[in-house]
């Protein structure tokens, strides 16, 4: 899935319901979907944990765009394509000769705000299941490895018309022209997709664009999955095999989440410590197993609550793609 065709606005503080929402789908929705690299171990459980813990192994991935695929890639272009051409229409003549190939696959960010973002934290639904990698960097796998095209920065003119995203004084106007909704990528995915759904409130989390019901469905799902006894056995199991390593936490999640470990670009040794801990008693425990199976039987039973909202996103997807097509071809 590209960043564009699933744009997500997601407003929170630090530790946002982090146990359900997985960084993996907020990273997915908002930005890219990082593949989480790496196997822990050669036995049949280590490497059914790793299969298992990927967000494709879950009934709700068939419902999110994928990032690698033609659609996307096409989708992405064509609202960089209509975007080019309002932000003309806006006075930024400029952008007659922007170079889509170094934007069709990413977000625009205003210019200063790509520093101090935490690297901790992971891209996979139930966290670290190497303990290779955990004895290596901790809990700091984020943006380990390079993930695909980066956010371009925007000067905070241009990044204002693009998204009609405003800070406290700033003009909705450009060269006094009214700024869309949203801002011309906004406008474009409105050409492209049609009015996009009601945002989707999430605890502290605010969700907006055309994947929001399936980010709500997963919280939905999580939220269940992480009361069902069998979920809350595996945390006790867990809990238990960490406790024999004199190590205190009541799950992987409050482990992951330590506040010791943010606000450092480097691991410290007892966070290094505390992750293989982690993984060894997911591992021990087969904690991966029993919380995914949990989380699977959830998100079916969401997906049958919510069958046609979910194939009406889906017949509009196709629709969208049919119309990103037109537009490139139009622009070729």
């Amino acid at each position: 899935m590209g960043s564009i065709t699933a744009h997500v606005i997601a407003d929170w503080s630090y530790d946002p319901v982090r146990k359900l929402l997985p960084l993996a789908l907020t990273g997915l929705l908002a930005v890219s979907a990082c593949q989480f690299v790496g196997a822990g171990g050669d036995d049949g459980a280590a490497a059914e944990a790793h299969r298992l813990n990927d967000m494709k192994s879950l009934p709700l991935h068939a419902y999110l765009p994928d990032a690698g695929s033609e659609e996307a890639k096409t989708t992405g272009t064509a609202q960089w394509i209509l975007a080019r051409q309002c932000m003309v229409r806006l006075g930024f003549t400029g952008f007659r000769t922007l170079d889509l190939r170094t934007v069709d696959a990413t977000y625009p960010v205003r210019q200063g705000t790509l520093t101090g973002e935490s690297k901790v934290g992971d891209d996979s639904p139930y966290g670290l299941d190497d303990p290779d990698l955990a004895a290596e960097h901790g809990y700091h796998n984020r943006g380990r490895e390079e993930t695909g095209s980066q956010p371009m920065e925007w000067p905070a003119d241009q990044y204002t018309a693009l998204t009609g995203t405003f800070e406290s004084g700033e003009s909705h106007r450009a060269h006094g022209n009214p700024i869309p909704e949203q801002g011309c990528m906004g406008e474009a995915m409105r050409k492209i997709y049609g009015p996009a759904p009601e945002p989707a409130k999430i605890g502290g989390i605010r969700l907006t664009g055309y994947y929001s019901l399936a980010a709500n469905l997963w919280y939905q799902a999580r939220k269940e999955a992480v009361e069902d006894p069998a979920w809350k056995k595996a945390d006790r199991a867990w809990s238990e095999c960490m406790k024999k390593k004199g190590l205190h936490y009541p799950d992987p999640d409050e482990a992951s989440t330590d506040r010791d470990w943010f606000g450092t670009d480097q691991p410290s040794d007892k966070e290094k410590k505390t992750a293989t801990a982690d993984v060894r008693c997911k591992l021990d425990t087969g904690w991966v197993q029993a919380v995914q199976a949990a989380e699977s039987r959830a998100q079916k039973s969401v997906i049958a609550r919510h069958t046609k909202a979910l194939e009406e996103r889906r017949a509009a997807d196709r629709r969208a793609v049919t119309a990103a097509r037109k537009i490139v071809d139009a622009a070729s």
